[in-house]
Parts: structure tokens; sequence; C-alpha cells
């Protein structure tokens, strides 16, 4: 018999008017929307429904706005569904996802979760303002060939994957002219497409430990339990139950790259079979496709 996993979004999810239908039609939806607000000191749900685009896309507020959309959407499906909520039986989450995916696991409480993303998000943004750094989507090479174009690129700066999401998609992340040399070296060698991103810096990189050092005490001051059921972790693809332990990873997936491919493929050969995607967007479902066409993920998008 199958197994049923529950999957959280990432940054680059969000969109203006995420979350605007689940707010207006489930209050347990819109009181997370009100309780964020009573949190972050700002209307959050203002910023998601009504913009504009370039405050959302802030990294330090489109994180806490994807986490609270995320488990709005989550609250949705549970009324709707609540035997399916409940079949859950790991999570795992795209980055800042994996915050939203020890929240649904009890792991975190939802308002220890929104600091942590808040706390998380200046932090990352304070790092790519104090040194310029960049990402770049390279698809249709293999790892092993980016890997080589990063070591070839990289000189004296910063230049490693950052995220293996799927076959023939991975993101590099360095240093600006890192990633310039790189992209032209990519679209070289034959990738099919070479996309800078409009993020706002080097994130999984070794120029996000000043971040670190900020997220550490945050870490530090909030409260973790063993999760109820397991979570896949973005670091090393496996799942971890000591509160301690899951710090400490949380900590380490700040500079170090996220292998969603491997923990999806850990996930498929430990017998899940069944996939939800909870929060804005279909990123994680298409990655899906691309790594088991077998399966058929669902989802239940906030702006549906």
């Amino acid at each position: 018999m199958g197994k049923t996993a529950f999957l959280f979004s990432g940054q680059g999810a969000q969109a203006v008017g995420m979350g605007k239908p689940l707010f207006d039609a489930v209050p347990a939806a819109a009181h997370l929307y009100e309780r964020a607000s009573e949190i972050l000191g700002y209307d959050l749900a203002d910023v998601c429904f009504n913009g504009p685009a370039e405050k959302l896309n802030t990294t330090a507020v489109c994180q806490p706005a994807i986490y609270v959309t995320s488990l709005a959407a989550l609250e949705a499906f549970k009324a709707a569904n609540p035997e399916e909520a409940s079949s859950a039986e790991a999570a795992a989450g795209l980055s800042l996802g994996e915050y939203t995916a020890l929240a649904f696991a009890g792991a975190l409480s939802f308002e220890d979760g929104l600091r942590l993303l808040q706390k998380r998000g200046e932090a990352m943004q304070r790092a790519s303002d104090a040194a310029a750094g960049g990402m770049v989507s390279v698809l249709g090479l293999e790892n092993e060939k980016v890997e080589s174009l990063c070591d070839q690129a990289r000189e004296n700066d910063v230049l490693l994957p950052a995220n293996y999401l799927c076959p023939g998609n991975i993101v590099v992340s360095g240093s600006a002219a890192a990633c310039e040399r790189v992209a032209a070296l990519a679209e070289e060698a034959g990738a099919m497409k070479v996309v800078p991103l409009t993020v706002a810096g080097a994130f999984h990189t070794p120029l996000m430990g000043s971040a670190a050092d900020i997220l550490s005490e945050a870490l530090a001051a909030a409260e973790f339990r063993t999760p109820r059921i397991p979570v896949y972790s973005n670091v090393d693809a496996r799942t971890h139950t000591d509160p301690a332990e899951i710090r400490q990873i949380l900590l380490k997936q700040l500079t170090s790259p996220v292998l969603w491919e491997t923990s999806i493929r850990a996930m498929l050969d430990a017998g899940f079979d069944t996939f939800y995607e909870s929060g804005p967007g279909r990123v994680l479902r298409g990655l899906m496709k691309r790594i088991n066409r077998k399966i058929k993920p669902e989802g239940f998008n906030p702006a549906d």
C-alpha cells in the first residue's frame, strides 16, 4: 500500500493575489494571516493580496508570506478533505518550505516558524546587501557538467551549485561576476536555457555566513519538538527527530545546497507514491514530473 507526503513551496513561488480566495472563504486561513500580521508588525494579507510586487518579492517579506500562504492553503485542504489531510506520513519543503513542513509536522509552532522566517529573510537580505551576488538557473546539462563549469568560472570568487532540483535543472549561486562567467560558459556548453534569477543574493552558499550567525541565535531561542511525521531535510535528504539536530540542519541549510531531487527520490524509495503540493504556484509538481513521470502529484493552489 502506498504512502502520502505533503510538499511545501519555496521562494520564487510568490505572486500578488495569492491567498485571497482562502482568506475570503476559510476562517482558519484568515486567522493565520491576521495572527501573522500581529507578529510581523505589518499587514501581511494586504501585501500578499495587493502587492506591490516589488515589496512581496523582497526576501524579508516573501519568506513569511509563502510560509503563511502555504499553511493557509493547508487549512482549506483540511476543511474540504479531512481524511486525506490526516493521511500524510511525511513532509518536505523547498528551502524556506522546510520550515513550513516542520510546522505541519508539529516540530514548530506556527508562531515560532513565522518568527524564524522573518529573522531568516531579514538576515539573508542584509547578507545580500553586503556582498553582491546572484543565482543562475542552468537547464539541460548533467549535474557533473554544471559542477565542472562552476570550477572553471569560480576563479577567486564564490560559485557553487545551490539547488539540485531535478534532472537537467540546477541553480548555481555565487558572486555576481562569477555568475556572469558561468552563465556564458553554460551557454557555450550547450545548455538548453540559462536564466539569471531575480533574487537578492547568493543563497545557499558561504556568502550567507553572516545571515547564519543571526539565524543561529533565533534558532536557539525557538522551541522545537520531535516531529510527529518524518520531515526530509534539504541538506542531506534524510529525516531527523532530535530537536537539537533539526536546529543544526536548518542552520546548515542556509549555506549548503538544496538536495531536492535526492530528497524526492528518497521518499519514492521509502514507498511514497501520493504527493500533495501546498503553496502558491505549481513549481514542485513540475519538478516531480521531471524526477518521476509515473507520479501525478496534486496541489491546493491558494490562488485557485
